[in-house]
C-alpha cells in the first residue's frame, strides 16, 4: 500500500509537545490492539517478515505502529509497540510477542530506515483529568462491575478499582468478548477520553439489558416446564385414585369405542340410514388406538379427543326424508312467495328430476353424481332471496341451514384447518352438517359475491369443489383429512352482482335471476306476507288494525325506491308500530276512567272496539313526507341531457347523462367515477358522433372537446350499456334538439352505428317504470327479453326496439324545429 494512501483521521489530536516519531507500520488484518496489552502475533505474511526483519537490534528489537487494516483500509488511529521477544511455529512461521504502549495518531508516509511502510506517528497524550472524567468513570466502573457480577467474573471486578486513568479504564472494555470488530475499531478511534467513556457505558448496559432478557426468557420457560411437570404429577396420582376408586380414565377410551360399534353396527339398519364409508371407520379406529396409547397428561390427547368429539357430531346415520309431491311442493312455494314464477318452476323440476330417479331406481357412477346443478339467486337486496332458500328446505322437506359467506378472506374458513395447528377446527361446511342434524340437508350459501381472497389464501378456490357435482361427493376436510360426501346436499347460492364471482365458479352456477317487483306485487307482499307477520310481531291481533290496498300501494309507490321490499317493511312495521301505540293509549285511557267511575269498564271485552282503519290519507300523518322525486322532465330541460338506465347492486337505476363543449382538443373528458368499459364506450360514440355529423346536419366546432358527465360520482359506474345514452345526449348537444322527457334508453353502439343487446332488462324497464317514464328504447336483439316484464308494466309504457343510431334518435330526440 502506498504511503500516500494512509488515511487522517478526523478525530484525532496529537500532542503538540511530544514530537511524531517515525515508525514502520505493522498491519493487522484481523484484529485491533489497544494501549498496555501483550499479545502474539504471527508473522506469516511477506510483508510483516520484512518489517520484522527491517527493525534494529536491541533489547527490545525497536519500536514499530500497529495499525488496524479491515477490509484492506487502513485506520486512522494506530497503537506504537515494541517487540518483547521472538520465537518460531513448528512450521517455521516467525512470530513476535508485542507490548502496545500507546494511540498514536497515522501521518504521511515517510521514507524509512529499512525496507517496508513507514509513517510519521503522531503520539496522542491521553493523561489530562477533569472533574467530568471522574464522573464518567464512577458511572463506568459501576455499570461494568454489574455486568461482571452477572457473568461470573469476579477476578475482573477485583481489577477494575486498581484501574486510575480514565483512558485506561474506558479501554477495558476492549477485553469484552461479544464486542465485534467494528465496535473494537470505533473505541481505538474515539481519542477523546470522556466520549470514549461514554460509548464504553453505552455497550455495557447493552450487555445488561441483553444478559436481563436472556435470564427472563429462562426463567419463564423453567416456570414453565416446572408447570407442567407438575401437572403430569398430579394427572398421574389422579388417574391412580381413579382407577382405585374403579373410574379408569379408559373409560373414555370405552365410551368412544361404543360409538364406533354403534356406527359400525348401524350400517344399513334404519329406513332413510346411509352406511359410514369404511375409510371413515378406520379413521375413527385408527385415533382411538391413538388416543389408548398416549397419555392423558399430554396435550396431544386433549387434540385427539376433540377430533373424536367433532366426528361423532357428524350426523351420519341421519338423513331427512325428501318429500317428492310435486303439488305440496308448488303450495308451499306459492304461500311463501309471491311471484318469482321462474324460481319456482325451476325447484319443482329438480323435484321431479328426483323423484323420477327415486322411483325408479336409477344407481349412481362416478361420473354422474345425483348432486346436479348448484342455483344461484342473483338479485338485488331485499328481493327474498334467503327467505325462498328457506322455503326450498320446506317444499324438499330437509333441514336448513344458512352458511354466511360475506368477508371470508381465509380458505381454511371452507376446508378446516390442519390439525397441526394449534386452534385447528373443521371449515364450516362441517359445521354446518353438524348444525343440521342431517347428512343431506339444504345449505344455502349467502353472499357469495361477497368472497375475496387474502393472503391466507382463496375461499373461492375452495369453493370449486363444493359446488362441482362431480367432485363433492369426496370432499376433503383438512382437519377430519378423511373423505366427505356431499353429493346429497342440496347447495343453493345467493349474490347481488355476478361482476365479483370468479369465472370458474360462476361456471359452476345455474343462474336464476330476481330481478324486482312491481308496485302491484309489492303491494300484493305486505298483504299477504308483511302485515301478517307485522302485526305479530308488534303484539296486535288480526282484527284491530286494517291496512287497505290503497295504503299499501301508497307506500310501496311513494315510501320506497327499491327492487325489493326491506324499506317497504320497515315502513309498514312503521305504521303498525303507531297503531299499536294507539291502541295502548286507548287502554290506558279506559284503564283511568274505569278507575274513577262508580261502575268500573270491564277492560276484557275487547269486541266492541272497532279495528283501527289505515288508508292513503292517513301515511302523511303515519309516515311524513314521502321521498322527494325528482321529476325526469326537470333534469331534461335542455339540450345535452339524456335519460338511460342501468343495473346497479340495488338492482334497476335511472342513469343520466350530461355534455358540454369545452375549450380545447382532443379525447373526451369523462366525470362520474367511470369503469375502463364505459370510458371505452365514449370513445367510440366521439367517433361515432363525428362520422354522423354531416347526415345530422351539424359540423363538428374547431378548437372544441366534449366533457360527458355522469352525475351522482360518487358511485362507481361500468357496464356496455351507455353507448346508446351517451350518443343521444352529444347529438341533442351538437343538433339543439332537446332529447323527450320521456324517454329512457339502454343499449351499447359500433362504430358503424348498430345498437348492441345488453342484459338486465327487466331491471331497467321496471326502474323505468318506477321513475314515471313511458317509453323505453332497447336494442332490437333484447325483443325476446320483453316477455319477462310483466303485463302491467309492458301495458303501462311504450317499448320500441331499435337496430341502429339513426332510428334511436328519430325516436329519441324532439323534432327539429322548424
Amino acid at each position: 500500500m502506498p504511503a500516500t494512501d494512509l488515511p487522517e483521521s478526523p478525530n484525532s489530536t496529537g500532542d503538540a509537545d511530544a514530537p511524531a516519531e517515525q515508525l514502520p507500520v505493522l498491519p493487522l488484518p484481523d484484529g485491533v490492539i489497544f494501549p498496555d496489552m501483550v499479545v502474539t502475533v504471527t508473522m506469516q505474511s511477506t510483508e510483516a517478515q520484512q518489517i520484522l526483519a527491517s527493525l534494529p537490534d536491541g533489547p527490545t528489537r525497536g519500536r514499530l505502529l500497529l495499525v488496524p487494516r479491515i477490509d484492506g483500509v487502513f485506520a486512522g488511529i494506530g497503537v506504537i509497540a515494541t517487540v518483547e521477544d521472538q520465537d518460531r511455529l513448528p512450521d517455521g512461521s516467525p512470530t513476535v510477542t508485542l507490548r502496545a504502549h500507546g494511540r498514536a495518531k497515522v501521518g504521511a508516509g515517510v521514507v524509512g530506515a529499512t525496507t517496508g511502510l513507514w509513517v510519521a506517528a503522531d503520539p496522542i497524550d491521553e493523561t489530562a483529568t477533569s472533574t467530568e472524567l471522574t464522573q464518567l468513570a464512577v458511572t463506568y466502573r459501576a455499570a461494568a462491575t454489574s455486568l461482571l457480577d452477572r457473568v461470573g467474573g469476579r477476578r475482573m471486578v477485583g481489577a477494575l478499582p486498581s484501574v486510575d486513568e480514565p483512558a485506561a479504564l474506558a479501554d477495558s472494555i476492549a477485553y469484552w468478548p461479544d464486542l465485534d470488530i467494528e465496535q473494537r475499531l470505533e473505541l481505538l478511534e474515539t481519542v477523546d477520553v470522556a466520549d470514549r467513556l461514554r460509548l464504553a457505558t453505552d455497550w455495557v448496559k447493552d450487555a445488561l439489558a441483553e444478559i436481563e432478557i436472556r435470564d427472563k426468557i429462562q426463567r419463564d420457560v423453567s416456570e414453565d416446564l416446572e408447570s407442567t411437570q407438575r401437572e403430569a404429577i398430579l394427572r398421574r396420582q389422579m388417574a391412580a385414585i381413579r382407577s382405585e376408586l374403579g373410574e379408569s380414565d379408559g373409560d373414555v377410551v370405552a365410551e368412544f369405542r361404543a360409538k364406533l360399534q354403534a356406527l359400525t353396527d348401524g350400517e344399513g339398519g334404519e329406513q332413510g340410514g346411509a352406511a359410514v364409508p369404511v375409510t371413515t371407520l378406520e379413521a375413527i379406529e385408527k385415533e382411538i388406538g391413538r388416543l389408548e396409547r398416549t397419555g392423558n397428561e399430554s396435550m396431544e390427547a386433549n387434540w385427539i379427543r376433540t377430533w373424536l368429539d367433532t366426528v361423532f357430531d357428524l350426523p351420519w346415520r341421519e338423513r331427512s326424508q325428501e318429500r317428492l309431491d310435486l303439488h305440496e311442493a308448488r303450495a308451499i312455494l306459492d304461500a311463501d312467495h309471491t311471484g318469482l314464477d321462474e324460481v319456482k318452476e325451476r325447484l319443482v323440476e329438480h323435484l321431479a328430476v328426483r323423484k323420477l330417479r327415486t322411483e325408479r331406481n336409477i344407481v349412481e357412477d362416478a361420473g354422474h353424481r345425483r348432486g346436479g346443478a348448484i342455483l344461484a339467486l342473483v338479485g338485488p337486496p331485499g328481493v327474498g332471496k334467503t327467505s325462498l332458500g328457506e322455503s326450498v328446505a320446506r317444499a324438499l322437506g330437509r333441514n336448513f341451514v344458512r352458511l354466511a359467506l360475506g368477508g371470508i378472506r381465509d380458505e381454511a374458513e371452507i376446508r378446516g384447518h390442519r390439525r397441526t395447528y394449534v386452534g385447528a377446527r373443521p371449515g364450516r361446511l362441517v359445521a354446518a352438517l353438524t348444525e343440521a342434524g342431517s347428512m343431506n340437508p339444504v345449505i344455502l350459501l349467502d353472499e357469495i359475491d361477497k368472497v375475496s381472497g387474502g393472503w391466507q389464501g382463496d375461499p373461492s378456490a375452495a369453493l370449486l369443489e363444493v359446488l362441482d357435482p362431480a367432485q363433492n361427493h369426496s370432499f376433503r376436510d383438512h382437519y377430519l383429512e378423511f373423505e366427505l360426501d356431499l353429493s346429497d346436499v342440496v347447495f343453493i347460492a345467493t349474490a347481488n352482482v355476478l361482476d365479483t364471482i370468479p369465472g370458474p365458479l360462476l361456471d359452476r352456477l345455474e343462474l336464476i335471476t330476481l330481478d324486482g317487483y312491481t308496485e302491484a306485487e309489492k303491494t300484493d307482499i305486505a298483504r299477504d306476507h308483511l302485515l301478517p307477520r307485522l302485526v305479530r310481531r308488534n303484539g296486535l291481533e288480526p282484527d284491530e288494525v286494517i291496512v287497505t290496498d290503497d295504503a299499501l300501494a301508497g307506500i310501496a309507490a311513494r315510501y320506497t325506491r327499491e327492487a325489493g321490499v326491506r324499506r317497504l317493511e320497515r315502513q309498514l312495521d312503521k305504521v303498525i308500530r303507531k297503531t299499536a301505540t294507539r291502541i295502548a293509549s286507548a287502554q290506558l285511557d279506559r284503564v283511568a276512567a274505569g278507575a274513577t267511575s262508580p261502575e268500573p269498564a270491564d277492560l276484557g271485552d275487547t269486541e266492541a272496539a272497532e279495528p283501527i282503519v289505515i288508508t292513503d290519507d292517513d301515511l302523511a300523518d303515519l309516515l311524513g313526507k314521502p321521498i322527494p322525486s325528482e321529476e325526469v322532465a326537470d333534469r331534461i330541460d335542455r339540450p345535452g341531457i339524456a335519460t338511460g338506465l342501468a343495473v346497479t347492486g340495488a338492482g334497476g337505476d335511472v342513469l343520466f347523462v350530461e355534455t358540454a363543449l369545452v375549450d380545447g382538443e382532443g379525447e373526451p373528458t369523462l366525470t362520474g367515477q367511470l369503469g375502463d368499459v364505459m370510458k371505452e364506450s365514449a370513445a367510440i360514440v366521439g367517433s361515432l358522433v363525428n362520422t354522423k355529423s354531416e347526415a345530422l346536419g351539424f359540423e363538428m366546432p374547431e378548437g372544441k372537446r366534449f366533457h360527458i358527465h355522469f352525475p351522482a360520482g360518487a358511485v362507481p359506474k361500468d357496464g356496455p350499456s351507455a353507448g346508446v345514452t351517451m350518443t343521444t345526449a352529444l347529438t341533442s348537444l351538437l343538433t339543439g334538439r332537446q332529447v323527450r322527457d320521456d324517454v329512457a334508453m339502454t343499449g351499447e353502439v359500433t362504430l358503424q352505428g348498430r345498437v348492441l343487446p345488453i342484459g338486465g332488462v327487466k331491471q331497467k324497464v321496471l326502474a323505468a317504470h318506477r321513475a314515471g317514464l313511458t317509453t323505453v328504447l332497447l336494442p332490437v336483439a333484447n325483443g325476446q327479453d320483453l316477455d319477462d316484464i310483466p303485463d302491467e308494466v309492458r301495458d303501462a309504457m311504450t317499448i320500441e326496439l331499435v337496430g341502429d343510431v339513426d332510428r334511436l334518435l328519430e325516436l329519441a330526440l324532439e323534432p327539429a324545429a322548424a
